[in-house]
């Protein structure tokens, strides 16, 4: 059986989230994330001997081209598995085939085939990428300052026409949370959020203003993440792997931790040189 889910859930899907190894803050043992998608989002399980057996969500990302829905996740508990529980979750989130549709594949071995059979394409490989942000030279002409969760996603929605202050409020809420605006010569060119405890802190979200060439993008993020305070130095972020500032992060010492892929129903839902995207909400 597949339903909605409701707060009354947020125990057993914090149970199948860890019996999937996603633990920590903003997954789906986290109360405050699934929270989140359950107000802004559609979240659903499937039950199975009385028993909640996994777990899916999706967030609506509306934009200028129409409105995309983002699979933020689904996940099923391994001693369900093999019994359609995935592909149920699917067919309730995504009941329709001619929408807008993303999600960043993990390297499962069902997860990719499973999408494609929801119409999407697996695409580029979005890398988790790990360093010390003081191996970071702040690039010329780049200042970094903190702001509001509501400057951040006007300045957003002014370049990309997404409305994403429901998801900017929310990950400026998570631990060691700030909002920060990135200025070239004094204007405002790139806009996000940094957050998380421990090894999990780094940038979250990363939007900037399209009139910016390659090294620009590449600059703004470099500029970000060597104005991070992380207390040990350290700092994570994930990039699409033709991003310009992949390269440049390498080079310093960053690695790679690990990657999923980016699958959408169309390349152009997600722009692979210019976003730095959350995996969770992209």
């Amino acid at each position: 059986m597949v339903r909605g889910a409701t707060v009354g859930d947020l125990d057993a899907i914090a149970r199948v989230a860890e019996a999937a190894g996603q633990r920590g803050e903003w997954t789906g043992a986290d109360p405050a994330y699934v929270r989140h998608l359950l107000r802004y989002g559609q979240v659903v399980v499937t039950v199975d001997d009385d028993r909640v057996a996994g777990f899916g969500a999706t967030r609506d990302i509306a934009g200028r081209a129409g409105v995309t829905s983002m699979l933020c996740d689904l996940f099923v508990d391994p001693s369900y598995r093999g019994r359609g529980h995935g592909r149920a979750l699917l067919a309730e989130l995504w009941p329709e085939r001619n929408t807008l549709r993303m999600t960043f594949s993990s390297q499962h071995p069902h997860a990719l085939p499973l999408y494609t059979s929801a119409g999407l394409d697996a695409w580029w490989p979005l890398l988790y990428l790990t360093g010390d942000t003081r191996t970071v030279r702040p690039p010329a002409g780049w200042t970094v300052e903190p702001s509001s969760p509501d400057a951040v996603a006007a300045f957003e929605a002014g370049w990309t026409g997404l409305d994403r202050a429901d998801d900017h409020h929310a990950w400026a809420r998570r631990s060691n949370g700030v909002a920060l605006v990135a200025a070239f010569d004094g204007q405002p060119r790139a806009a996000g959020v940094a957050a998380g405890e421990g090894a999990g802190y780094g940038l979250v979200h990363l939007a900037s203003d399209p009139r910016l060439t390659d090294a620009q993008v590449a600059d703004s993020v470099l500029a970000v993440l060597a104005s991070l305070d992380s207390g040990d130095g350290y700092a994570q972020l994930c990039l699409p792997a033709p991003h310009p500032a992949v390269r440049p992060l390498l080079a310093a010492g960053w690695r790679v931790a690990e990657l999923d892929v980016f699958m959408a129903t169309r390349v152009d839902l997600l722009d692979a040189r210019r976003a730095v995207p959350s995996p969770a909400l992209a």
